[in-house]
């Protein structure tokens, strides 16, 4: 008699760490990070920034009205967003908020330059943005807080909805 085929679903979790969960790791550590630090630099002055005051002016500039307001969305956004992605923490919601803030970025400001930042074009924002919808697709990985929750796995409906969420916010603050 032969034994029963066993079920692909029986398949036991890795117990080794990989070079996937560790390159993983460091891309939500790094751009989460910097982005976290590029927050910092509109809310708080630091890191280089000119803080809350002088960048509300730039995006009152832009047409967003109160722009401290707007300045502090935005730089909110990429604090939370950036720390979220970087701690694996709420990944499709930090994704996005770091999806909208590009999209915003795009939409007003480097758009109009074309594609590559030698000419102050969407490059950087584009690959932010395609970052965070890439982890919020994969899941954040095996070092992660996320990791025991459903939304820790990834997925379709996780990049949809990060996707979705970060473009609808982004509609919205450009609409108002």
């Amino acid at each position: 008699m032969r034994a029963p085929p066993q079920s692909a679903a029986r398949v036991p979790e890795r117990t080794s760490v990989s070079a996937g969960d560790c390159g993983l790791l460091l891309v939500r550590i790094t751009i989460g990070l910097l982005m976290a630090g590029h927050g910092c630099q509109k809310l708080f002055a630091i890191f280089g920034g000119e803080g809350l005051a002088a960048t509300g002016k730039g995006f009152a500039g832009l047409g967003f009205h109160p722009g401290e307001v707007y300045a502090a969305i935005g730089g909110g956004s990429e604090l939370l967003g950036g720390l979220g992605l970087a701690l694996g923490l709420f990944t499709p919601l930090a994704s996005a908020a770091l999806i909208g803030v590009m999209i915003n970025a795009m939409v007003t400001v480097t758009a109009a330059h074309g594609l590559w930042e030698t000419e102050g074009g969407v490059e950087y924002n584009v690959c932010i943005a395609v970052v965070a919808l890439a982890v919020a697709a994969i899941g954040p990985g095996r070092f992660a807080l996320d990791r025991p929750f459903r939304w820790g796995k990834g997925g379709w409906p996780e990049a949809a909805f990060a996707l979705g969420v970060g473009g609808l916010g982004a509609a919205i603050v450009l609409s108002l």
